[in-house]
C-alpha cells in the first residue's frame, strides 16, 4: 500500500470515529439510555398486552407507594 491510500484511510477513520462519539455523546446528554427498565420488560414478556399490563402494574404499585 502507498502512504496517500494509508494517509486517507486513517483520516476517513478518524472522521467516522468522531463522527460516532459526537452522536454518542448527544445520546447521552439528550437521555436516550435511560429507559433501562422498558428493554427489560421487553426482555421479559413476548407480546405488546404483557408489556402493558406490566406497565399498569408498575404504575399501581408507585401510586400506593405515594398514598
Amino acid at each position: 500500500m502507498s502512504v496517500g491510500i494509508v494517509g486517507v484511510m486513517l483520516y476517513i477513520s478518524l472522521l467516522l470515529g468522531f463522527i460516532g462519539l459526537i452522536a454518542f455523546i448527544w445520546g447521552i446528554k439528550n437521555h436516550q439510555f435511560d429507559d433501562e427498565k422498558k428493554m427489560m420488560q421487553g426482555v421479559l414478556y413476548d407480546s405488546i398486552e404483557d408489556l402493558q399490563l406490566a406497565k399498569e402494574k408498575e404504575d399501581k404499585l408507585k401510586g400506593e407507594k405515594n398514598v
